[in-house]
């Protein structure tokens, strides 16, 4: 037992000091619908391009990567009692799906169901964008807005043992679904 919490804790560390980690930078309330935008890694380069679908039943969000070809699409799930987005793959299976359940007035839980392999959990404040997303309570994802100046500005740091193109379509899913009018 205390060895694999001290594993967490050392994994978890060498995520903290960027050991094989990809910074990417997103635009806060960038995810409204009709807007184009790009996902930039940390020196620049366009990675994703995310392309919000308008005048449809569903909030869509389809993602490219920097040669327009389409890696992943993020769509809202009308009529469900929990609020949730499903992600599909560039061939339009899906992979994961964000879930909000609401526990209280002040706190709400998020959970990535992904069609193959471990869900995924998120902690922290999805509000102020500062939160993880971990795997069995490793750290495999951190969202921060502390690293950018920029008002409207927040990173995202993918882990290399992350499948980056999920974990990107999940931070847009969890940021519409906290941000719906935005």
């Amino acid at each position: 037992m205390f060895d694999k919490r001290r594993d967490r804790r050392r994994a978890n560390r060498a995520f903290d000091h960027d050991v094989g980690v990809t910074r990417y930078r997103l635009r806060q309330r960038a995810i409204s619908l009709g807007d184009d935008y790009w996902i930039d890694d940390d020196s620049g380069r366009h990675r994703y391009k995310v392309d919000g679908k308008v005048l449809r039943a569903r909030r869509t969000y389809r993602i490219e990567d920097q040669h327009g070809e389409r890696v992943a699409t993020v769509q809202s799930r009308p009529l469900r009692i929990k609020d949730s987005m499903a992600i599909e793959d560039a061939a339009g299976d899906r992979v994961a799906l964000v879930k909000k359940a609401v526990v209280g007035p002040l706190r709400d839980r998020w959970r990535i169901k992904q069609e193959d392999g471990d869900d995924l959990t998120v902690r922290g404040s999805i509000l102020d964008h500062e939160y993880t997303i971990e795997r069995d309570g490793y750290k495999i994802a951190q969202v921060s807005k502390k690293w950018f100046r920029l008002r409207d500005t927040y990173g995202l740091d993918i882990g290399p043992e992350a499948d980056h193109t999920t974990v990107v379509a999940a931070v847009i899913a969890i940021d519409a679904m906290a941000h719906p009018g935005d």
